[in-house]
């Protein structure tokens, strides 16, 4: 699917494409492909490219930059047709105690929703999340698709300290802290395995445009997990899925 995408210049050194403001998986599947084209089809060229959730950053290392002839470049490689076929992402399955005692939140949130905590649980639980892009701390993802009835504002307060691994929804998404932090989104559980670890190869397992799916333990699952992570033997369970 093709879009009406803005090109500008961005800063001595950037040029900066833009999609329809809106958080929609349709167009971060177009965003990953661009960019994925153009890191084919320019490969021979000193650039860099990052994306948000209905953006492109393109970076070019030449100290002097003809940003039209550049902008059509990259607009040609956009109309490009590849043979490559359907993408491939991984659907990771991760494990949350909903527990009062690690979902600070989730009794709050429950009553302001009119549900009970266990309705709470399974709506969250239910959801297949994407994950748009990894930011504001080293392995935080920020999910989409969190179900409508879930939506939730940000605390008008941020707490100065939010636990590893905590479960949270700020707005209309859904994100685990990959480390302590301040943080102001709404906890409603914890997760005990670990999303940024330098010590890997690849420190956070996920990429953008990848699933997620939370399910339910107890407390002592919790806990048998987090031993098993912090031995290095916890291997989180994904499938190969293709868009």
């Amino acid at each position: 699917m093709g879009y009406q995408l803005t090109f500008k210049r961005f800063g001595e050194h950037s040029i900066l494409v833009e999609w329809p403001p809106a958080i929609d998986e349709s167009i971060l599947n177009d965003v990953l492909s661009f960019k994925s084209k153009i890191e084919y089809f320019l490969q021979e060229e000193s650039i860099q490219v990052n994306h948000a959730y209905n953006s492109l950053l393109v970076g070019y290392d030449s100290l002097e930059i003809d940003f039209t002839d550049k902008i059509e470049t990259i607009k040609k490689v956009y109309r490009k047709n590849t043979d490559n076929g359907k993408q491939v992402f991984r659907l990771w399955k991760i494990p949350v105690c909903y527990d009062v005692d690690f979902g600070i939140d989730i009794v709050a949130l429950a009553s302001s929703k009119k549900l009970s905590v266990q309705e709470i649980i399974k709506l969250h639980s239910q959801s297949v999340y994407m994950v748009y892009f990894i930011g504001f701390l080293p392995g935080f993802l920020y999910l989409g698709g969190l179900d409508d009835l879930l939506h939730t504002p940000r605390k008008a307060t941020p707490r100065l300290r939010i636990e590893k691994g905590a479960v949270a929804i700020g707005g209309g998404q859904t994100g685990v802290y990959p480390n302590e932090s301040p943080g102001g989104w709404n906890v409603i559980g914890n997760s005990p395995i670990d999303f940024f670890n330098i010590k890997n190869e690849s420190p956070s397992f996920a990429s953008a445009g990848d699933r997620i799916q939370f399910y339910p333990v107890s407390k002592k699952e919790h806990l048998n997990i987090k031993t098993l992570v912090e031995a290095g033997v916890f291997q989180i369970e994904s499938e190969v899925i293709r868009d």
